[in-house]
């Protein structure tokens, strides 16, 4: 299956057919609007992008993922044939548990800091977000502030112009472009080194990943309900953890190419209600591209499709949430009617305003506009 895997991969990670060499498009602009507006202290700052590189497999995560998505069908059978019911409640509720430590905190806390935690939440979600695995915080705070800086270029982690496969799943299975790290050394890190929860994390990660992934989620049905452990582990450590990778991975692919964009159609981000409901509120990717800032992720009032806000909101109420950045709706229709495709607020007039840069990668991005500082609503605020 191996060879398999390169030939598909040479198809997705290369504009040129049957070349290993990929040509570097980091100076494309990523939308209308950055084209238009001033360059980016980062891109100064940052060294000149690489002109061309020779893609690199990393066959270790090829050979795991090829394990994880194999046995993953296998526990799904199991889920039906073999596992007792408790196991599966189980599963799911580790699962959601670990997807609520990626969104909620990993991706609005840490990454684009849209609301501010008390330490007894941000503890809770860097346990869930290390049951997760999907690499410590720092980590994945970098890869996804530079995703959103330099979005679909080749300093993008992800970058979404090189096909579904790699920015689904491939990106992981090849060493990255030089330039997401060139770049990404000029993203500012310094809020998560002065956080000793972060900083605990990176440091025993090695230890509490594997516990809390994969060893505490595959004891506690054999321990509690004489699950075999066969069972266990494929149910509720491997089916378990490689769905949720595969939920999470789906913001980056699918809410890149399938849906609408009601706020700005010069990016490549959508509106997916699919990725939403299944990403736990992640796949209103339009909006969040536009106002990444906003706690919400969304435009959205409810929690339909949105649970990640529910769990937010849940704990603002009881005071461990505070300072919930949001965008007001004058905000949102006039974007929407400056740069929207006409699904949302089409009515709403067309106003000569700043032009807001899609390349912000959320509360406390230097380049922010002071206008979009100015007109950010915060809520139970606690300073």
């Amino acid at each position: 299956m191996a060879p398999n895997l390169t030939t598909a991969s040479a198809l997705f990670l290369t504009e040129a057919e049957g070349s290993v060499v990929y040509q570097s498009k980091s100076q494309k602009p990523t939308s209308v609007a950055r084209s238009r507006s001033a360059p980016h202290k980062e891109h100064d700052e940052a060294e000149q992008p690489t002109k061309q590189y020779k893609w690199d497999i990393r066959w270790r995560n090829v050979i795991a993922f090829l394990y994880l998505h194999i046995f993953t069908l296998y526990g799904i059978y199991l889920t039906f044939t073999a596992a007792k019911y408790q196991t599966v409640i189980w599963a799911y509720a580790v699962l959601s548990a670990a997807a609520v430590g990626v969104t909620a905190g990993a991706h609005r806390l840490w990454c684009h800091r849209s609301y501010k935690a008390k330490w007894p939440l941000r503890l809770l979600l860097c346990i869930f977000q290390t049951a997760a695995f999907q690499n410590h915080i720092y980590e994945w705070v970098r890869d996804h502030r530079a995703h959103h800086k330099f979005t679909d270029t080749d300093a993008d982690p992800h970058n979404s112009t090189r096909g579904f496969f790699f920015c689904h799943i491939g990106w992981l299975m090849v060493r990255k472009h030089p330039d997401v790290k060139i770049r990404g050394k000029s993203i500012d890190m310094s809020d998560l080194d002065a956080d000793p929860i972060v900083v605990w994390q990176r440091r025993t990660y090695l230890i509490t990943m594997p516990l809390l992934c994969f060893v505490l989620p595959a004891w506690v049905p054999v321990h509690f309900w004489n699950e075999d452990p066969w069972v266990s582990w494929y149910v509720a450590a491997i089916m378990r953890y490689t769905l949720l990778l595969n939920g999470t991975w789906l913001v980056n692919s699918a809410a890149h190419m399938w849906g609408n964009k009601p706020f700005d159609t010069s990016i490549s981000a959508v509106e997916n209600f699919s990725v939403a409901a299944i990403g736990y509120g992640e796949g209103w990717h339009n909006y969040h591209h536009v106002f990444p800032w906003d706690y919400k992720a969304a435009e959205l009032g409810t929690y339909r499709a949105n649970l990640t806000t529910g769990f937010i909101d849940f704990f603002s109420r009881i005071g461990w949430a505070y300072d919930l950045k949001t965008v007001s709706l004058e905000m949102i229709r006039r974007r929407a009617a400056r740069t929207g495709d006409g699904s949302r607020h089409g009515d709403a007039p067309v106003e000569e305003l700043h032009e807001t840069d899609n390349g912000i990668w959320g509360w406390g991005d230097r380049d922010m506009p002071e206008e979009d500082i100015k007109e950010v609503r915060i809520y139970n605020k606690c300073d």
